[in-house]
């Protein structure tokens, strides 16, 4: 089949033949096949030293042309994909349907391996020319998959982890792959998954794109979730016809192919006219609203969007023509929707709540990975400005000119703009991705596109200070200058900033202007760790509802919830639903219980504390871990509620009888009161 030459080409033999007696781990059969391919159609060698296959400039600029709309919608995606996983060797990459590599998003620390292993912008990836690897596999087997290590047929890529995910258009065509590659010794199944979920959201930006001319409804079974990678979308005509759905819809709908809805009414799918939803979702401030599945009475949450352009002005007159319907229920807001029971959480939703319709800009507070743009998109959504932009800005992520730019415009002259790559991997090019048309709205900066929202800036204690005075001269003048010295620009936003501490000692050092520091905290709230929240459980329980909305059957049982509610979660929520998605992806059936725990996050492992541990009564000595940690919890809540039974009792859900019994079971007694 192959000539031994070297112990990578001995090795694919073997597993080939079934006579491997090291296979390291167990080889997926989508490798396999990947292997046979290589060897029977590409005829290539694994022990091959010839260099990676990179486009001739003109053909990369010509490919980089073509694909400038899916470079575009891949960007912001992409940057935030590789946020989460910063620290961790990982580089983001996204490739057309050909395997080329069009953009990407380098670690530095991955420098040289990705300049030895072709990871170069026009390299291409398919297995034709990069045999097995995780975006020339996926292009094949259409599907989310990881080649880690030994499973890459060329040897010189065998020190990579590759995790890559189809992108589809609206047709079910493949049209790109996204990737993270890194020289990670451990396949991360949860690396997996965060690509995936990105790669859906950029499918959405391109479905939300070609049919932004059409009616949209957007739609999913939890209405936290409308928005998000998991909804569906569905476009309808002006005549109120499905013209496309996407794939996250055909599977919530229960529907096989696109076809057996094309040209129907939404009628046909759901119990509402397309002119009643897009009324109701235009006076509900495009909260999602419940609707039912007119064949089977499932309940999802929707909106419905009216066509963006001027060409489907008919439309929209059309809408406006229709008896106005009954002004809907209240309803909660989704700020209600983050009230689980905690003190502290409780307070900023009701200080948030009083200042939802004035322009007082707002500082959030809290340890990363505890929510700080969770809460101030639902600020957003819960004011009268859910209708216009919600734009987010990291103020650490880009350098000063890049955050410059990207804030406040560029001039409309030719400029090029450097990808976050390392100089290595790359010649100086302008990116597609961020060199934005004359005359587009990306010119004007992301402070313009606010206009009317909401302007989030996170990390805001990493904002430079000369672009710290452009700032404090949009919160007071209520304006842009504009690089190329014309009128400024009115604007209306509201800014929302956010960040993990120590403003005022940057201050102190005059790393932070005075002036801008005490504008952006007219209102600070302080977004508790998850170790310290009181609603522990009842969020824990909330992000698994989440996270498993695509997969209903699955359940959380209760010795795993104990064991995720008793560890101290260092990365907060964040961490939490990481580590829900993984258990999730990995699960061999649909029940979780304490055996699904991944070990490389240490989750089971109780938050010790001393002062209990050493004073537990007899009668509780004998208490396992989990019940140590349990009574613990317990003690909090009576001690919150100064040995109120009565109102423990109703905050845990429970009657009062079964709370004595929890509290014999555990060992707890009250004091006698005198």
């Amino acid at each position: 089949m192959l000539q031994p030459i070297g112990s990578h080409a001995r090795y694919i033999q073997s597993v080939l033949r079934g006579t491997a007696r090291d296979e390291r781990p167990s080889t997926p059969d989508y490798v396999k096949r990947s292997w046979l391919r290589c060897l029977t159609q590409y005829h290539l060698d694994p022990q091959s030293q010839r260099e990676p296959y990179v486009l001739p400039r003109d053909e990369r600029l010509a490919r980089k042309e073509l694909n400038l709309e899916l470079v575009s919608f891949a960007d912001a995606e992409m940057a935030h994909l590789y946020h989460q996983l910063a620290g961790s060797g990982y580089s983001i990459i996204l490739t057309d349907r050909d395997g080329v590599l069009l953009d990407y998003y380098g670690d530095l620390s991955f420098r040289n391996a990705a300049f030895r292993t072709g990871l170069v912008l026009g390299a291409v990836w398919s297995e034709e020319h990069g045999g097995t690897n995780g975006m020339g596999t996926c292009l094949f087997e259409r599907a989310p998959l990881i080649v880690h290590r030994d499973q890459h047929f060329f040897s010189r890529n065998t020190g990579l982890t590759c995790c890559a995910a189809p992108i589809f258009d609206y047709r079910g065509d493949l049209v790109a792959v996204l990737d993270a590659s890194g020289e990670s010794d451990r396949a991360q199944q949860h690396t997996l998954v965060l690509v995936n979920m990105s790669a859906q959201m950029i499918e959405n930006r391109i479905f939300l794109y070609r049919f932004k001319d059409e009616f949209v409804v957007r739609f999913h079974s939890r209405p936290e979730l409308v928005g998000t990678w998991g909804e569906g979308i569905i476009a309808l005509d002006a005549a109120g016809a499905i013209a496309a759905l996407d794939r996250n819809a055909l599977f919530q709908l229960g529907v096989k192919t696109a076809v057996e809805l094309m040209g129907a009414p939404l009628e046909r799918v759901f119990n509402i006219s397309l002119a009643a939803l897009v009324g109701r979702s235009q006076k509900k401030s495009f909260h999602p609203l419940p609707i039912y599945d007119a064949h089977h009475g499932g309940r999802f949450f929707a909106i419905a969007q009216a066509p963006q352009s001027k060409r489907a002005l008919g439309g929209k007159q059309r809408l406006a023509r229709i008896e106005e319907l009954p002004p809907p229920d209240p309803g909660r807001t989704p700020l209600d929707d983050l009230d689980f029971g905690d003190p502290m959480m409780g307070r900023n939703i009701q200080a948030a709540r009083r200042t939802q319709s004035r322009d007082v800009p707002i500082l959030l507070l809290g340890e990363s990975g505890t929510g700080k743009e969770f809460f101030a998109r639902a600020m957003h959504s819960s004011s009268d400005r859910a209708d216009k932009p919600f734009v987010m800005v990291n103020c650490s992520f880009l350098p000063g000119g890049q955050l410059e730019r990207e804030l406040f415009g560029r001039p409309p002259i030719a400029r090029g703009v450097q990808p976050l790559a390392p100089a290595a991997v790359a010649p100086p090019e302008e990116s597609p991705a961020t060199a934005a048309k004359p005359g587009t709205e990306e010119d004007l900066g992301r402070v313009v596109q606010a206009n009317g929202g909401t302007l989030f800036l996170d990390d805001v204690g990493e904002l430079p200070l000369e672009l710290q005075a452009r700032l404090l001269h949009v919160i007071e003048e209520r304006e842009v200058l504009r690089p190329d010295g014309e009128a400024p620009i009115r604007v209306d936003v509201r800014v929302v900033s956010a960040a993990r501490g120590g403003l005022q000692e940057k201050v102190r050092r005059g790393e932070f202007r005075e002036d801008l520091f005490y504008r952006l905290q007219s209102l600070v709230l302080t977004m508790p760790p998850l170790r310290e929240r009181k609603d522990k459980s009842a969020l824990i329980r909330h992000v698994f509802a989440q996270e498993s909305a695509a997969t209903p059957a699955v359940t959380l049982e209760d010795d795993l919830a104990d064991a995720l509610r008793a560890y101290a979660w260092p990365g907060n929520i964040r961490q939490l639903r990481n580590v829900l998605r993984g258990m999730i992806a990995m699960r061999s059936g649909d029940r979780l219980d304490g055996s699904c725990l991944p070990t490389d996050y240490g989750v089971g492992q109780a938050e010790v504390a001393p002062s209990e541990d050493c004073e537990l009564p007899p009668e509780a000595q004998s208490l396992n871990p989990l019940e140590k940690a349990e009574r613990g919890a317990l003690l909090k809540e009576i001690e919150l509620h100064h040995g109120n039974i009565s109102r423990v009792a109703q905050k845990l859900g429970i009657g009062r009888n079964t709370l004595y019994r929890k509290m014999r079971r555990l060992g707890i007694t009250l004091p006698s009161r005198h």
